[in-house]
């Protein structure tokens, strides 16, 4: 990871019950400087992107409760919506191609690596800021804002 990675200013929020890669993430946003934000459920991770601006949601590809679709979707309501990185244990071409299709930004193998989870969450912390804010419209249409 670079100086100017780790002087950056990157919050996230972890969405998931990620048993065996929690403490690894809480290590990696700790000796980053980084902020992580957790949330097992999807509603508790609304409650905190409403209060606290993120530029990077984690969340695991599905619980018995939501999915990373169903993550998407919610982020998109948003004004300026943060980067959606998707984990999973069966992390195949497929799984990523989808990801990417409809506007996630990348998908990470469970267990995860300390270097690809800083690689990720760097960049996608600066594909957040490169794009611009949109603004959803009642009829399900975007308006980006300048």
């Amino acid at each position: 990871m670079n100086d100017t990675t780790r002087d950056s200013n990157v919050s996230a929020l972890l969405l998931g019950e990620f048993e065996t890669d929690r403490n690894l993430l809480r290590q990696i946003f700790r000796k980053s400087g980084w902020r992580l934000f957790e949330a097992r459920d999807l509603s508790a991770g609304l409650d905190c992107l409403a209060r606290v601006p993120v530029e990077v949601v984690i969340a695991e590809t599905e619980t018995q409760d939501w999915n990373w679709q169903s993550v998407l979707k919610d982020l998109r309501r948003m004004d300026h919506p943060p980067q959606l990185v998707v984990t999973s244990r069966i992390a195949d071409d497929y799984l990523w191609a989808e990801v990417l299709n409809v506007g996630g930004f990348d998908v990470l193998a469970q267990p995860l690596d300390r270097d690809e989870v800083e690689r990720v969450v760097a960049s996608a912390c600066r594909q957040y800021y490169r794009r611009p804010a949109v603004r959803a419209t009642g009829d399900g249409l975007a308006a980006f804002v300048a």
